[in-house]
């Protein structure tokens, strides 16, 4: 046999079995995923406006320190 031929049934196995294994997969429901993705977003929403306060609050005490 071939080093082509083998890699290609290697190839196609491992297809075979990610296929098996999605198949296991819980996946969400629309509404969950919707849910899900609002969580997210919100979370993204609150972290940048942290990061947004800190950046300003540092920056004005940077410019009092160094003048």
């Amino acid at each position: 046999m071939s080093e082509q031929s083998s890699e290609k049934k290697g190839a196609m196995q491992f297809l075979r079995e990610v296929r098996t294994e999605l198949n296991k997969v819980s996946w969400p429901t629309k509404k969950e995923l919707a849910s899900y993705t609002g969580v997210v977003g919100i979370a993204v929403v609150i972290v940048c406006a942290l990061i947004w306060v800190c950046d300003t609050a540092f920056s004005k005490l940077f410019r009092v320190i160094l003048g």
